[in-house]
């Protein structure tokens, strides 16, 4: 039978062990107290174990702002703040009393922002008193800013920045839907910059690209709202979705992108329609009904252009989409 003091021995043995993990860690008690802050943990905050032990101030090594940690939320029983605080995070199941989350951190003392997968699991006495959490701590920054890249690369063109043509289909549809079952207006942009043919015969394709990249980047700054979605539709053609707006909005905010390429200057020489870069743009909307489609939207839009292009380009011309009798 261990005696008292072997216990006491296998105690320090354990926290000494635990401070010379490679792995972050550091213990809160049932109070939320920090009795435990690794060396591990120290290289990774910057924060020493002085400065924590015996606080309840271990956010500060994560966080500019006051918050609960993954540690606290599971001393507390407070799940309910896993979403708002954490971008990714385990359920708490029957299985299992332990968390699981990833997020952002900003890591003041050190200056650096970091990744991490975070794990919190609790330690109970004989009775099922809650005695310590134990919350651990992996950097997966260098992960998570792959996976970043490889997302962006899948749904962003790789000329202009714009989301892509696949990104703009599955959009369009998904706010299509959501139009529908709401019974609100959504309306779309189809931009096309004028004579691009003569402009890359005359000027180059390299030249012609640096043309696609300023028309995109006005999309980009001018298009405001975080719901709408500027993408590059193919070749010369971009197109604006914007849901919750309806024809005068849309024709608002055409007519704010033609004068800001307008100001642009860029000269184009070989243009029959002006002596700079221009750009034609057809809207379209509609408040959907059950016999239509996105795709019916695109076409009222593509027809909107058809006629600005034949009235002269360098113009906004619009329309809305009307359900059949």
């Amino acid at each position: 039978m261990p005696t008292a003091r072997s216990a006491e021995f296998a105690h320090a043995f354990a926290v000494r062990l635990m401070q010379h993990l490679v792995v972050p860690t550091f213990v809160l008690d049932a109070e939320r107290r920090v009795i435990i802050w690794n060396k591990a943990c120290e290289r990774l905050t910057g924060v020493t174990a002085m400065e924590v032990l015996g606080t309840s101030d271990h956010w500060q090594a994560f966080y500019e702002a006051p918050r609960h940690c993954l540690a606290d939320i599971l001393a507390l029983g407070s799940t309910e703040e896993l979403d708002a605080l954490y971008v990714a995070h385990s359920e708490p199941g029957e299985s299992t009393h332990g968390l699981k989350a990833e997020n952002w951190c900003v890591m003041p003392k050190v200056k650096k922002r970091l990744y991490l997968a975070i794990d919190a699991g609790p330690i109970f006495d004989e009775d099922g008193t809650l005695l310590a959490v134990v919350e651990t701590l992996r950097d997966y920054t260098e992960q998570k800013l792959a996976q970043m890249a490889l997302h962006s690369l899948a749904v962003k063109d790789g000329l202009t920045g714009l989301a892509n043509r696949r990104s703009f289909d599955e959009r369009l549809e998904s706010d299509w839907l959501h139009a529908l079952r709401e019974q609100v207006p959504i309306s779309l942009l189809l931009v096309d910059v004028d004579h691009f043919k003569l402009y890359n015969d005359t000027y180059g394709h390299q030249k012609g690209d640096s043309c696609l990249k300023a028309v995109a980047a006005v999309l980009d700054t001018q298009v405001f709202r975080p719901s709408d979605l500027a993408a590059r539709y193919g070749g010369e053609e971009f197109a604006v979705i914007m849901p919750t707006t309806d024809l005068d909005g849309a024709l608002r905010v055409a007519d704010r992108l033609r004068e800001t390429v307008m100001e642009l200057a860029l000269p184009h020489s070989a243009s029959q329609s002006d002596d700079r870069v221009t750009i034609s743009i057809g809207a379209a909307s509609a408040v959907p009904t059950i016999d239509q489609g996105s795709a019916d939207l695109i076409a009222a839009a593509d027809a909107a252009l058809y006629r600005a292009k034949h009235a002269g380009r360098n113009r906004v011309m619009g329309g809305e989409l009307v359900a059949a009798e």
